[in-house]
C-alpha cells in the first residue's frame, strides 16, 4: 500500500516532464500578459532599413514606416513601445531568444524563416533590385548582372542571399557582412552591383547621386513582407494579424507608407 501511495507523485512529475518535453522549446509564453504586466511593447527593428526602420546618424532619431506602426500597435494595445536593435541574421535569434516581442521590421516571408517563425499576414512586397554606380561600365541593364566576372553583393541575412544564390549561374555572389555594407564595397570597387528591395533603394536614390537603379525588366521574385514572432503564442499571434487587419482597414498603413514613399508596395488586401 504505501509503495503504491509512493509511486503516484513520481509517475505525476513523469507525466509533467513528459509533457513539458511534447511541447518543446518552440513554445512561447504569453506575450500579452507580458506586455499588459510590463506596460511595454519591445519591438525588433533593423536601424539601417531606410524607409522601414531608419535611424539618422546624424540626429540618433527613428523613422520609417515600421516605427510609426509599432508606436501604433503599442498604442492600440495601451502599452509603450521600446525598440530594439537586431539585424537580418540575428532575426530568428532575437525572436526565439525573446529579446522582443515581434519584429517589424518589413521581414521576408521566406521558407527557411518560416520553420522558426510565425508570420502576420503581408502588408507590403518587393521585388528585387540592382543597383550600381552611374559610371559603371560592367553592369547598365539587369541582363549584364549574370554574367562571367562580375562581382555581385548581397547583404547577409537578406533574402537576396538565398535568391541571388540560387538564380546567379555565371557571375560570382558577394556576401557583404557588417561593419561592411553594400555601398562601400560597390564605391570601392569591389562589387560591380549589389541587389537590394523597393525600400532600401529608395535610400540610394533619395540620398546618393552617384547611384543608378537597375529594374528588371519583368518581374524577378516578389516577396511578401509580414511581422514576425515566436510560435507557440496562438493568442499573441492572431492579435497581430488583427492589428494589419485594422491598419488595412482604417487607412492607417496606406497613410503611413506615403510618408515614406512606400505606397507602390503596400499590400491593401
Amino acid at each position: 500500500m504505501t509503495s503504491r501511495l509512493l509511486c503516484r507523485p513520481a509517475a505525476l512529475a513523469l507525466a509533467v516532464l513528459l509533457s513539458m518535453t511534447a511541447a518543446g522549446p518552440a513554445a512561447a509564453g504569453p506575450v500579452l500578459d507580458r506586455i499588459k504586466a510590463s506596460g511595454q511593447l519591445r519591438v525588433c527593428i533593423w536601424p539601417d532599413y531606410y524607409g522601414i526602420t531608419y535611424r539618422s546618424p546624424r540626429t540618433q532619431q527613428l523613422t520609417g514606416i515600421d516605427i510609426e506602426l509599432s508606436q501604433a500597435l503599442a498604442k492600440d494595445l495601451g502599452a509603450a513601445v521600446v525598440h530594439v536593435d537586431t539585424s537580418f541574421p540575428k532575426l530568428v535569434e532575437d525572436v526565439t531568444g525573446e529579446r522582443c516581442d515581434i519584429a517589424m521590421f518589413a521581414v521576408g516571408v521566406l521558407p527557411q524563416r518560416q520553420q522558426h517563425l510565425k508570420f502576420s499576414q503581408p502588408y507590403l512586397q518587393s521585388d528585387i533590385y540592382g543597383v550600381t554606380t552611374r559610371s559603371s561600365r560592367v553592369v547598365k541593364t539587369w541582363a549584364d548582372i549574370d554574367k562571367p566576372g562580375v562581382q555581385v553583393g548581397v547583404q547577409a541575412g537578406t533574402f537576396m542571399e538565398p535568391v541571388m544564390a540560387a538564380g546567379l549561374k555565371q557571375a560570382k555572389m558577394v556576401v557583404v557582412k557588417p561593419p561592411q555594407t553594400r555601398e562601400q564595397e560597390l564605391e570601392a570597387g569591389r562589387v560591380d552591383v549589389f541587389m537590394t528591395d523597393y525600400p532600401y533603394s529608395r535610400r540610394l536614390l533619395d540620398n546618393a547621386d552617384w547611384a543608378r537603379l537597375v529594374s528588371p525588366p519583368a518581374p524577378y521574385h516578389v516577396l511578401p513582407y509580414a511581422y514576425a514572432v515566436k510560435p507557440g503564442d496562438d493568442d499573441w499571434l492572431r492579435q497581430v494579424d488583427e492589428f494589419v487587419k485594422r491598419i488595412k482597414h482604417d487607412g492607417r498603413l496606406e497613410a503611413a507608407a506615403r510618408r515614406h514613399g512606400l505606397h507602390e508596395i503596400v499590400v491593401a488586401r
